[in-house]
């Protein structure tokens, strides 16, 4: 494998997780930007909480417009709370939630294998079985060279 194959297996992998992911409640339609631009907000602030919406819009390499509209949809989800910096008064800061929110335990018990299945082109439960065992000791061996 090289690097371009193992960024299209990226991309792909990031598509069978949007297809994963439950709808959100009112349905997709409800809500500008997507999943994936919801996901890696919330990404960045699980690491670096406290966080203004500039300096989460610098990390990510998203515009700030749409940091916000992730913002606003995490915290209508109960995921994110606001409060305002003691520094500047002007600035919100942005970090998770004290309590998993509903959404979130919604997101998190969500099975990938349907999502897998249908990536795979196999209705073959041990085959979907196989590969959603690869991806979580992939994922498993990943986190840990990472810490």
């Amino acid at each position: 494998m090289n690097g371009v194959e193992l960024f299209l297996l990226g991309r792909a992998l990031m598509k069978i997780g949007e297809d994963a992911l439950p709808e959100p409640p009112g349905g997709a339609a409800k809500y500008a930007g997507s999943a994936r631009m919801v996901l890696i907000v919330a990404s960045d602030i699980a690491e670096h909480p406290a966080s203004a919406v500039g300096e989460i819009a610098a990390r990510t390499g998203l515009p700030q417009s749409q940091v916000s509209t992730a913002i606003a949809r995490l915290k209508e989800a109960g995921s994110v709370i606001t409060t305002t910096d003691p520094a500047d008064r002007r600035r919100a800061l942005v970090s998770q939630a004290p309590d998993v929110s509903d959404r979130l335990a919604q997101v998190r018990a969500t099975s990938i294998e349907p999502a897998l299945a249908a990536a795979l082109g196999t209705d073959d439960p041990a085959r979907v079985a196989e590969v959603a065992r690869t991806l979580q000791q992939l994922a498993r061996d990943l986190q840990r060279s990472g810490e």
